[in-house]
């Protein structure tokens, strides 16, 4: 897969490590920045990373800010990106089965790089379940549209 990542400066430290995740699993990194732990708005980086999930460029993407909240709520504004704010493993797991979760969003104040590492690959492991779930996404897409 094709991974889109993106952090501002709160989340840039954490995204080095989440990188090293996905490339372990395999999968083609493809970083939006930031390039640094100097100040920047979360938006300039959330929002590029979940276009390129939205336009087929990557497969799905994670963004990562100080809580995660700013890069959900930015990455939840494209059309078509399903962003979950996720900071434990059943979540990251549940969001892949049930939400079809594109977008994953984590913040670096909050969890440590251990869990968010583990976070990640549980989430990019996951695959959606379908069924009744599909109906529920589909609901959320005809709204969408």
């Amino acid at each position: 897969m094709k991974i889109a990542i993106g952090s501002d400066h709160a989340g840039y430290a954490l995204k080095g490590e989440i990188v090293k995740v996905i490339e372990e699993l395999g999968h083609e990194v493809k970083d939006v920045g930031c390039d640094c732990a100097d100040s920047v708005d979360y938006a300039d980086y959330g929002i590029p990373a979940a276009e390129m999930v939205a336009n087929g460029e990557a497969d799905r993407g994670i963004v990562i800010c100080g809580t995660g909240i700013g890069m959900s709520i930015s990455a939840n504004k494209v059309k078509g990106i399903r962003c979950a704010l996720v900071h434990d493993l059943f979540t990251a797991k549940a969001t892949r089965e049930h939400n079809d979760s594109n977008v994953l969003a984590m913040g670096e104040r909050i969890i440590g790089p251990g869990i968010a590492q583990e976070i990640a690959k549980v989430w990019l492991t996951t695959e959606f379940e379908g069924g009744r779930h599909a109906r529920r996404i589909e609901k959320i897409s005809d709204y969408e549209a």
